[in-house]
C-alpha cells in the first residue's frame, strides 16, 4: 500500500518534484539513494561512483544539468562512502562479493520504486567493477551500459602507470627512489601510496606532499586494500569477452590511472549487440568533471 501511495504522489507531484532521498536497507544496512526527476516515467540512469569509498552525489549538478531533461537520475552512495557512511558505517569490512550484492539490490530497489523494467547504468572508474558484473549476470535489466574510464585490467594499468611515471620523473631523484621501491602486483600499502602520490603530483596536486595526505591515504588503504586486491585479479579481456546488452565506452585520452590503451584494446575485441567508443581529448581520469558538456551530450546522443 505504501508503494502505491508513493507512486500516486510522485505522479501528481511530478512537475514540482526535483529530488528526494531514500534509505532502503541494502545488504543489512541503510544505504542512501537520491532520485532526481520531474517525471518518474522518464528512463532511469543510475550512476555507480568511483573509489571505492567515494561519492558522485555531492557534485552531481555539475555533470547532470543536461541529462535531467531526458532521465530520472539516480545517485547511490555505496557502503562506507558519502552519506551512507555518515548514516551507518559498514559493520564488516567491505568485500567484492558484498559490494556486488549491494549493487544488484540497489538496482532492484530502483526498478521497483520507479516501476521500470529496465534502466540505463553508468559506472565511473571503480564503479565499472560493479557495473560490468551486472552486465555479465543481468543484462536483461539494462537498456545499455556506459563504461567511463573503466577498470578493465587494473594489474595491466598499474604496470603501465609505473613505467609512465618513471619516464616522466626521470630527473627527479626523490620520485625515482620511491617509484623504484614499488612492486606490481602491489604487495604493500607503500606500493600503492607511492604510485598514487606521484600520479597525483604529476596532475598538479601539491597536497600529496603533506603528511596529512599520507595519513589519509594509509587509512583508505587499510579500509579498502582487501577489496582492491580482489580488483587487481580482474581481467575483463579473459573473463568477459562478450556481452548481451549495448555498451558505450567513454575514456579520457590522458587517463593513465585506468589505462586508455588497455581499455581501447578490450573494446576492440569485445563482442556486443551494439558498442561505441568515445575518446575525450581534454580529459584524464575524471571525464564527467573535466568535460561535463560533452560527457552529457555523448550519453544523450547514444540514447536517442
Amino acid at each position: 500500500m505504501r508503494k502505491v501511495i508513493l507512486a500516486v504522489l510522485l505522479t501528481l507531484l511530478a512537475p514540482f518534484c526535483r529530488a528526494y532521498t531514500l534509505t532502503p536497507e541494502i545488504g543489512g544496512i541503510k544505504q542512501v539513494v537520491e532520485i532526481s526527476t520531474d517525471d518518474p516515467a522518464k528512463p532511469v540512469l543510475l550512476f555507480l561512483s568511483g573509489g571505492p569509498g567515494s561519492s558522485m552525489m555531492k557534485n552531481a549538478d555539475a555533470f547532470t544539468d543536461q541529462l535531467k531533461g531526458r532521465f530520472t537520475l539516480v545517485q547511490w552512495d555505496q557502503r562506507d562512502a558519502g552519506q551512507t557512511l555518515k548514516l551507518n558505517p559498514s559493520p564488516v569490512q567491505p568485500s567484492l562479493e558484498l559490494m556486488l550484492s549491494d549493487t544488484y539490490q540497489v538496482i532492484e530497489f530502483v526498478r521497483k520504486e520507479l516501476r521500470q523494467d529496465k534502466i540505463y547504468l553508468l559506472g565511473s572508474s571503480w564503479g565499472n567493477v560493479l557495473g560490468f558484473h551486472i552486465v555479465r549476470t543481468h543484462p536483461e535489466l539494462l537498456h545499455a551500459y556506459f563504461a567511463v574510464n573503466p577498470v578493465v585490467s587494473q594489474l595491466a594499468s598499474e604496470k603501465a602507470l609505473l613505467v609512465t611515471l618513471k619516464a616522466h620523473f626521470h630527473d627527479n631523484a626523490d620520485a625515482i627512489a620511491e617509484l623504484n621501491r614499488v612492486r606490481v602486483p602491489l604487495e604493500s600499502d607503500e606500493d600503492m601510496f607511492y604510485l598514487r602520490k606521484w600520479l597525483f603530483f604529476k596532475e598538479g596536486k601539491q597536497f600529496v606532499m603533506t603528511s596529512e595526505f599520507k595519513s589519509y591515504f594509509m587509512q583508505w588503504f587499510k579500509a579498502w586494500s582487501p577489496l582492491w586486491n580482489e580488483v587487481m585479479r580482474i581481467d575483463l579481456a579473459t573473463s568477459l569477452p562478450s556481452v548481451a546488452c549495448p555498451v558505450y565506452f567513454l575514456v579520457g585520452r590522458n587517463d593513465i590511472q585506468t589505462s586508455t590503451q588497455v581499455t581501447t584494446a578490450y573494446f576492440d575485441k569485445l563482442a556486443a549487440p551494439a558498442k561505441a567508443l568515445f575518446v575525450f581529448e581534454h580529459s584524464g581520469h575524471q571525464i564527467h568533471l573535466e568535460e561535463p558538456v560533452r560527457f552529457q551530450r555523448v550519453i544523450l546522443e547514444a540514447t536517442r
